[in-house]
């Protein structure tokens, strides 16, 4: 898979890649259960973080972050997801945490589809299911 850079836009769309954290980065199997982020990373997540970040501003985007999100041990999300980087030594890798998807060359994301056609996304098995 190849992406194109587009010439005409932010410069930091050429070097930030956008990364969601739940279910990408932290496991998440209980959802969002009491707030907190309880989780252990996923699988091969350090390794990819430290080679990404080698070329790449790597930003976390996560709802846990939005400003409308309940206080949680007295931290918001954003600070939760920090102290989580931290504590699985992760955070060096990290330029920021947002809410927001980021301007970037790409995304990575565990509930994310490749759009291509509409014709495409309508023949998938998974969409005709909760059609």
């Amino acid at each position: 898979m190849t992406f194109k850079k587009n010439f005409k836009s932010f410069p930091d769309e050429h070097t930030n890649i956008g990364i969601d954290f739940d279910g990408v980065i932290h496991r998440c199997t209980k959802g969002f259960h009491d707030g907190t982020i309880y989780d252990l990373p996923v699988d091969g997540a350090f390794s990819a973080l430290e080679v990404l970040s080698k070329k790449y501003n790597i930003i976390i985007y996560s709802a846990k972050a939005r400003k409308d999100r309940p206080l949680v041990d007295n931290k918001t999300g954003e600070e939760l997801i920090w102290e989580w980087l931290h504590k699985n030594n992760m955070s060096q890798f990290v330029k920021d945490v947002t809410a927001e998807k980021p301007r970037a060359l790409f995304y990575v994301d565990d509930r994310a589809y490749r759009f291509k056609s509409w014709e495409d996304f309508f023949s998938i098995e998974e969409v005709k299911k909760i059609l």
